[in-house]
């Protein structure tokens, strides 16, 4: 059973909370966008207003990466966006950083430092062996509780996600519940279940059609970007060179593995009937029978769309993951924005986070949907009807 917030008595607890604050950093090394704090302060404000002492644990990039640094900016932005103070601590499990935890005032808050400055974080561990690590074994008596608001990183097996529901009462925080209620049940969503897998994880998404298909949690698979790409050269069609090296960039694999699945569910899963490529600087859209073409294909045409459309807006429940096409180019959002605002006329419509996520407010569609996942990979997973480890690690 996985106990949530309500389940915890928060009164002067030494409460450990881990979010998912990862962003994009400014060419100033400030936050470039403030997305993912939004969706954490509901769990943040509750814990201090219920008087609870909260120390905050998150990551940020990848180690030698461009976006890698402190925190300090992103406990700057929490202490503006949380009803109560949200401090800053430069260290995670030393001495220090627990002498932070321990004389925090009730109601107040600490954001510990990145925790992958430390390389058990970025390591892969069974649970038994991440309760050993540095950063459990070191924080956690200092704590009274751990809360996992984390579900976008709840799919990797790091110690701050899967180490400390071993060592303290473990609890689901408002963004986890959210996503475990609504992701953890797609399975009972109203039916026909349309999924729109596009972009550029192409392995993944085939994958994913797969695993939904054979579950029968799919009544159709509308294909899209790389991944639709992926399937019309499964499926014959000469898209040309360009579209195909783009293809067998991201994967090898990928035009034999849609085949494959072509040869089991052709007659639920559809592909692109016209693409839009770059002519002269212009969109222009092609038919099938008027490719190959010497440029790769960008987006879905208006073919595509129609014939889409009217299949999201009949259906039970619209389940997006990934764009039509390179929608970060205004000549080439069509599609992403036309399919996103269809699928908000279903019944119910859910998306996928990550790319899917950046998608809908670039393109500024900001309502419609019953959910928006916080989680890229990990909303993959769970919308295949798969668990996450970190979900797991609460089950107590």
């Amino acid at each position: 059973m996985i106990r949530m917030l309500d389940d915890l008595d928060a009164e002067g607890a030494a409460i450990g909370v881990r979010v998912d604050i990862n962003s994009p950093i400014g060419g100033d090394g400030g936050l470039a966008d403030d997305a993912r704090l939004l969706a954490h302060v509901d769990t943040i404000s509750e814990l201090c207003r219920r008087n609870a002492r909260v120390a905050i644990l998150a990551h940020q990039g990848r180690p030698a990466g461009e976006d890698f640094t402190d925190l300090s900016a992103h406990a700057e932005r929490l202490d503006e966006l949380v009803e109560a103070p949200v401090g800053y601590c430069d260290s995670t499990f030393s001495s220090d950083a627990r002498e932070r935890v321990r004389t925090l005032e009730p109601g107040t808050a600490v954001l510990l430092e990145n925790t992958r400055f430390y390389s058990e974080e970025y390591m892969s561990f069974d649970p038994e062996a991440a309760a050993e690590t540095y950063l459990v074994s070191k924080l956690s008596p200092v704590l009274d509780a751990y809360v996992n608001d984390a579900f976008a990183t709840s799919h990797r097996r790091q110690p701050s996600i899967i180490g400390f529901p071993l060592r303290l009462p473990a609890y689901a925080g408002r963004v986890m519940e959210r996503e475990i209620n609504i992701l953890g049940n797609i399975g009972e969503s109203p039916e026909p279940r349309i999924y729109v897998l596009g972009g550029a994880k192409v392995d993944d998404s085939i994958d994913v059609a797969r695993s939904v298909l054979e579950r029968e949690l799919a009544d159709a698979v509308l294909t899209a970007g790389i991944v639709g790409n992926a399937f019309l050269l499964a499926d014959g069609v000469s898209l040309g060179a360009a579209s195909a090296a783009v293809v067998n960039e991201r994967s090898h694999d990928a035009v034999k593995n849609a085949g494959d699945l072509l040869d089991d569910f052709s007659h639920r899963i559809y592909m692109p009937r016209d693409v839009a490529v770059e002519r002269s600087g212009e969109r222009h859209e092609l038919d099938l029978d008027e490719l190959p073409s010497n440029s790769p294909a960008m987006d879905v045409g208006a073919r595509t769309v129609a014939a889409y459309a009217e299949i999201l807006e009949d259906a039970g429940t619209a389940i997006l993951n990934g764009p039509a096409g390179v929608f970060e180019d205004d000549r080439f959002e069509t599609g992403t924005l036309e399919l996103y605002t269809a699928a908000t006329r279903a019944q119910t419509s859910i998306v996928g986070g990550g790319d899917t996520a950046s998608a809908l407010r670039k393109l500024g569609i900001l309502e419609g949907f019953e959910h928006v996942s916080t989680g890229g990979g990990a909303a993959l997973q769970m919308l295949t009807g798969d668990t996450l480890v970190g979900v797991e690690a609460l089950d107590q």
